[in-house]
Parts: structure tokens; C-alpha cells; sequence
């Protein structure tokens, strides 16, 4: 029997993660977005793939850098809100 396959990926260090997780968010956000407003505009019988991922590409250009910049604001409403442990 052969040993499971290992995928060893280099990781990036901790401090690109203020970078990343906002990446991944706004790829996966502007996605599912992009993708309830085109269907939504063209219905089920026009849906195609290549219109939704051009909308979806338009939305992750202005929701990246939106999401870089409202983090700061948001983290501090929710410590606004939210008890922090200390």
C-alpha cells in the first residue's frame, strides 16, 4: 500500500496574514455577491459562466482593497460593541 501523498506547501509568515485573510474574504464574498447578482439580473436560462466570472472579477477589484481599508474601522466598532477579553 502506498503512503498518503503530502501536498508540503511553504507557508508565508505571520505577519502577511493581515494581507491574506482579507484576500481570501473578499475573493470569496465578491464571488458568491457577483454571483447572486448576476443571476439575479439574468436568470437561470441566461446564466453563463463566463459573465458571471467577468462580473466577478470587476467586484474583486474594488472589493480587495475596500476590504484592506474598512478592516481597521470595522475592528474597531465590533471593540466598540463587543467586550474584549484583556
Amino acid at each position: 500500500m502506498n503512503p498518503p501523498i503530502s501536498l508540503s506547501l511553504r507557508k508565508l509568515p505571520a505577519r502577511y496574514a493581515g494581507v491574506v485573510m482579507p484576500f481570501f474574504l473578499s475573493l470569496m464574498m465578491s464571488g458568491i455577491i457577483s454571483f447572486i447578482s448576476t443571476l439575479r439580473s439574468v436568470g437561470w436560462q441566461a446564466m453563463s459562466v463566463p459573465g458571471w466570472l467577468g462580473a466577478w472579477g470587476i467586484s474583486w477589484v474594488v472589493a480587495f482593497p475596500t476590504v484592506l481599508l474598512l478592516l481597521p474601522v470595522v475592528r474597531r466598532l465590533t471593540a466598540m460593541v463587543v467586550q474584549m477579553d484583556r
